[in-house]
């Protein structure tokens, strides 16, 4: 693989379908090969299991070859699920107008898969579960974006073309860095981009967001700043709704340990509430 790959991680959920399609329009936007990925997470199907040491237990040794049996069985039909699964991906990315993209399955653990493959991956698309709306230390999505430090589109169960863009802008370095990234990438290029920010209405928030409206501007952008005052999440959610937003572009958790906490129970609360795709940038 090539270091500009879109990853989309499917596991045969109701959301792996916007998954793909979100996958396939960032892969044409970037233009960058597609890889539809599967993992069989040993956590999620059985495996063989060693029962030598059950040996001696007379009438129940029928019975603990046949569970045996069978553990074998549903480890074949999850294999086969998977294929199943990613051809089907695969043909729907080309009818999206993918060229050729790459069907891949991976057995063993899912952070342990996507990590073997970061250096490879330019974005990496997932989609939302209910498991992983947990705003607590520990949720699997949280794990995943903590972990991981390559661009996360996390994705809701329905598929939108996305025509607005929304930045949610804290004048930090990390934010900083998230729209030089934005100015800088094809995947928005031409999609009005709104800058939102929200603090109090001071000179240096003013500031901080005519630096982002330069920035975007210079690459192209049409660009709409917003300065609001109110709760984070709730307030993003409210200008996600009034102005038909369809992509929300965060940075993801900070690294000390207050940023960890500030930030990122901000980060979980927003893809939780939102009902459009986020973006994690590092």
């Amino acid at each position: 693989m090539t270091k500009t790959n879109v990853i989309a991680c499917i596991d045969g959920t109701d959301v792996s379908t916007a998954v793909s399609d979100y996958a396939a329009w960032s892969s044409l936007r970037l233009e960058a090969p597609l890889i539809v990925l599967h993992v069989l997470d040993r956590s999620a199907y059985p495996v063989k299991s060693d029962l030598s040491g059950n040996i001696g237990l007379g009438s129940q040794e029928a019975l603990l070859q046949e569970l045996a049996e069978l553990d074998e069985k549903r480890g074949r039909l999850a294999l086969e699920q998977g294929r199943v699964m990613l051809e089907a991906a695969r043909q729907r990315a080309l009818a999206d107008g993918v060229d050729d993209p790459i069907a891949h399955q991976r057995h063993g653990d899912l952070l342990d898969s996507l990590l073997a493959i970061e250096q490879d991956t330019r974005l990496l698309v997932l989609g939302k579960h209910d498991e992983n709306l947990a705003a607590h230390v520990g949720s699997r999505l949280e794990t995943l974006v903590r972990s991981l430090h390559r661009p996360m589109l996390v994705c809701p169960p329905v598929y939108k073309k996305p025509e607005r863009v929304m930045i949610a802008f804290d004048g930090s370095e990390t934010a900083h860095k998230v729209v030089d990234r934005v100015a800088h990438s094809p995947l928005f290029r031409a999609l009005p981009c709104h800058v939102v920010l929200i603090g109090p209405d001071n000179p240096a928030n003013r500031g901080q967001l005519e630096w982002a409206r330069h920035t975007l501007e210079s690459s192209d952008f049409v660009v709409t700043t917003s300065l609001r005052q109110g709760e984070v999440e709730k307030t993003l959610c409210e200008y996600r709704r009034e102005e038909a937003i369809d992509v929300l572009v965060m940075g993801a958790y900070g690294h000390s340990v207050i940023r960890r906490f500030l930030v990122g129970s901000t980060t979980t609360a927003v893809i939780r509430d939102a009902q459009i795709p986020v973006l994690l940038l590092r």
